[in-house]
């Protein structure tokens, strides 16, 4: 039985409706786990540092194919272990410009997968944030330096963007429960008025922990991941995640039936999510214009 090593920053109780959208992916392609295949699933919760020997055990065992959804440092680590093992990758950011592929419509090599725009919607988000906080001024923005790649790209997108809005943007690190606890502690000190949630598979798996430090702190918060917005963050802009592991597990399934990464097109996300908490706002005191109410996907009452 074929073997699929599968790998993901978030953790294990914080993935299973993503397992859930990934094997019905598989059974797009006419395939299920168990029976046609075996995955191995491994949830980081944010220890990137693991990716190198989960990658090069894989490698070593000549795994059937590895599947990194929504996880650039994952498909990064991936690519540089290996040129023969085919790999399906789901990134946030241009993934001929990270080098996994040579173009999107000819990938070229051992590698495919899908591009959900996490940080090339990062300046579309800010602006949203804007205009439904137009007296917020001075940003709190949470990186985690443990995915660069994603950091710097979320940095770049909004220190190009902050001017033309008239923002000053104040930028804290965290990539462990501690740090986010510890970074939000200092947001009060800093004066921020609003915080900026960098898109990170680790943050994603946290969404209840900084959901209910912004609540406390009632602070107004901004995602990639809707998730936290259902625990109770202000608002959310971006793509369905769930549907990157449903794609990844269609392309990993036609791999496994024959078909070559090299001519399997780059995937990219069409679909944006803008979702509002109201309930939240209403707390925190923020009228929220109708026209942003009616741009908005989902209204959390």
């Amino acid at each position: 039985m074929p073997v699929v090593t599968l790998v993901n920053a978030r953790r294990a109780d914080a993935a299973i409706a993503f397992i859930a959208e990934f094997r019905k992916g598989l059974s797009q392609a006419g395939l299920t786990e168990g029976t046609d295949l075996a995955v191995e699933y491994h949830w980081l919760d944010g220890h990137y540092e693991e990716l190198p020997a989960i990658i090069g055990d894989a490698v070593r065992r000549h795994v059937a194919v590895i599947a990194t959804p929504a996880s650039t440092p994952g498909s990064l680590a991936a690519k540089a272990a290996t040129s023969a093992i085919p790999i399906v990758f789901g990134v946030g950011e241009d993934p001929v410009a990270l080098g996994l592929v040579a173009s999107l419509a000819q990938p070229g090599a051992n590698a495919t997968g899908i591009n959900f725009f996490a940080s090339e919607i990062d300046s579309k988000r800010l602006g949203l944030m804007h205009e439904l906080l137009p007296k917020a001024t001075r940003l709190a923005v949470l990186v985690n330096p443990d995915n660069p790649i994603t950091a710097e790209a979320t940095t770049k997108a909004l220190i190009d963007a902050a001017p033309g809005l008239g923002l000053e943007l104040l930028f804290f690190k965290a990539s462990t429960a501690a740090e986010i606890e510890a970074a939000f502690a200092t947001f009060a000190g800093a004066r921020a008025d609003a915080l900026f949630i960098a898109p990170d598979g680790f943050f994603a798996s946290r969404h209840l922990q900084i959901a209910t430090l912004a609540t406390r702190d009632r602070i107004p918060a901004s995602d990639f991941a809707k998730d936290s917005v259902g625990d109770g963050v202000l608002m959310s802009y971006g793509t369905n995640i769930a549907d990157v592991f449903r794609q990844v597990g269609v392309y990993v399934g036609s791999i496994l039936k024959g078909a070559k990464p090299a001519d399997l097109p780059v995937l990219q996300a069409t679909k944006f999510e803008f979702i509002i908490n109201l309930r939240a706002a209403r707390s925190l005191g923020i009228d929220v214009s109708p026209s942003l109410l009616a741009r908005a996907d989902e209204v959390i009452e």
